[in-house]
C-alpha cells in the first residue's frame, strides 16, 4: 500500500484539525517558484502538533521534508513523492526577558526583525531583509552584511528523532559557516530564542533602512532565486570568480546567472529545476578550470 494512502488514512483521525493538502504545487512555496506538487502537504499549527506528526511519521517511516519560507530550496520539476509539512504556522512570538525574544520556528526574519525595532532591540538589523524563516536560518546559521544568526541565538528548542525535544545552548548548536549541528544531524527546529541589546529605534530603522538600499542597488531582488547561489570559497567571493569566467548573464533555458549580481542565478520565467542545475553545473565547471577553485552550492536541491 502506497504511503500515501496509510498517511490520509492514520492523520485522519489523530489530527482532525490538520491542513492536509493533496497534491500541492512546490512553485508556490519556494522563492524561486520552482517545483512540481508534493503528494501530501501538511500545515502544523502548535509545536506540539508538529512534533506529533513527526514522531508518527518516523513511526511509519514516511517521507518526510519539512519547509519553512522555502528561500534556500530547489525542488524538482518531478514533484515530491514525501510529506511536505510547512511550519509557516509556527510565527509566534513573545518578550521573555528585557532583551530577550523567542519565536516559532516558522516566523519570518524580517518580522522578527521589525518585531525587534518597535521594542528598541538592537542586532537583528541584519536579518531584516533575508527571505527565510527562523527555523531554516538557525539550521543553516543564516547571515549578511557582517551578521549571522550565531551572534543572537541563544538557546534552541528542537526535535530529534528517537530523542524526542530538548533544549540547545550555543555550544550544542555547532554554528559554523552556513551550518550548524542540524546540518549533519537529523531534527526540527520548533523554536528558538535570540538574546539582544537595548538601542535606538531610530538608529535600527535607520541601519535596516541603509542595508535594504544596499539589497535593492545589487542584489536581483526583482526576479525570484534562492539567494546566493553558491557559498563563500576561502580567500574568494563567488559572484567575482564567477563574472572573472564570463559567466554574468550565461543562461540555460528560463535560468541565467544574474547581470546585476553573477552569485545569484534567477528565474527569468519559467525556469525550470534542471535549467537551473545545469547552469550551476556549467559555472561551477567554469570556475574550477579557469581558477581551480570548486564553488560549493549553498541551495538545497531535493527531489
Amino acid at each position: 500500500m502506497p504511503w500515501v494512502d496509510a498517511f490520509d488514512r492514520e492523520t485522519a483521525s489523530r489530527f482532525p484539525e490538520l491542513e492536509i493538502l493533496q497534491e500541492e504545487p512546490m512553485a508556490a512555496h519556494t522563492t524561486f517558484r520552482i517545483g512540481g506538487p508534493a503528494r501530501r502537504f501538511a500545515r502544523p499549527r502548535r509545536p506540539e502538533e508538529l512534533t506529533a506528526l513527526l514522531e508518527l511519521a518516523g513511526e511509519r517511516r514516511w517521507p518526510v521534508l519539512l519547509v519553512g519560507n522555502g528561500s534556500n530550496l530547489l525542488v524538482s520539476d518531478r514533484g515530491l513523492d514525501r510529506l511536505v509539512i510547512h511550519t509557516g504556522a509556527l510565527e509566534r512570538i513573545a518578550r521573555t526577558g528585557e532583551t530577550v525574544l523567542r519565536a516559532g520556528a516558522g516566523t519570518g526574519l524580517a518580522c522578527l526583525a521589525s518585531f525587534a525595532l518597535r521594542a528598541g532591540l538592537t542586532g537583528l538589523e541584519f536579518a531584516h531583509g533575508i527571505p527565510g524563516s527562523l527555523g531554516g536560518a538557525v539550521c543553516m546559521n543564516a547571515g549578511a552584511y557582517g551578521g549571522e544568526m550565531r551572534q543572537v541565538v541563544t538557546r534552541v528548542w528542537a526535535w530529534f528523532p528517537g530523542e524526542g525535544t530538548a533544549a540547545l545552548g550555543p555550544e550544542e548548536l555547532d554554528f559554523g559557516y552556513r551550518r550548524s549541528v542540524f546540518s549533519g544531524k537529523p531534527g526540527a527546529v520548533l523554536e528558538a530564542e535570540v538574546t539582544l541589546a537595548p538601542g535606538d529605534p531610530e538608529a535600527i530603522r535607520g541601519t535596516m533602512e541603509d542595508l535594504s538600499r544596499r539589497r535593492r542597488e545589487k542584489q536581483p531582488l526583482e526576479l525570484p532565486s534562492a539567494g546566493s547561489t553558491f557559498k563563500r570559497p576561502e580567500g574568494h567571493f563567488a559572484g567575482t570568480l564567477i563574472q572573472q569566467c564570463g559567466l554574468k548573464g550565461a543562461r540555460v533555458g528560463g535560468a541565467q546567472v544574474s547581470p546585476k549580481h553573477a552569485g545569484f542565478v534567477v528565474n527569468t520565467g519559467g525556469a525550470t529545476c534542471a535549467d537551473v542545475c545545469a547552469l550551476i553545473e556549467l559555472v561551477r565547471a567554469r570556475v574550477r578550470e579557469e581558477t581551480g577553485v570548486d564553488l560549493e552550492p549553498e541551495i538545497k536541491i531535493v527531489d
